[in-house]
């Protein structure tokens, strides 16, 4: 029997795995959230080069938001980094959401990040 890490751990890997298939070489918009926290950065696998991140932790968003864990952050990565994003050139991506559900943060994140003009 696997342990609770373990079975994240494949989680991560068997999405990760089937963005990359599907991508055809565009950048992974990866995201991780934590218990206080949000995280989220775009992804040039082909050179591993971080093209653009954000979190709820930058100095821009620290000041303005209560928490780093709720949907209002999330909201609030997602517009810093597709504006970030465009910055670098980058239009469009494939969503890597991990092994975590879409759903609330990470969905507003996702939802965010289109609004501020990514395609995925």
């Amino acid at each position: 029997m696997s342990s609770r890490k373990e079975t994240i751990r494949r989680r991560a890997l068997r999405v990760r795995r089937d963005v990359k298939k599907a991508g055809n070489d565009r950048p992974r918009l990866s995201v991780y959230r934590s218990s206080k926290n949000i995280y989220a950065q775009i992804i040039d696998d082909s050179r591993g080069h971080t093209m653009a991140a954000a979190s709820s932790l930058d100095k821009d968003l620290r000041d303005q938001l209560k928490t780093g864990a709720d949907v209002d952050a999330a909201t609030a990565v997602g517009k810093l980094l597709a504006e970030r994003a465009s910055q670098a050139g980058v239009k469009d991506v494939v969503f890597d959401r991990g092994p975590f559900i879409y759903h609330g943060r990470v969905r507003a994140l996702a939802d965010a990040a289109r609004e501020g003009g990514l395609n995925f």
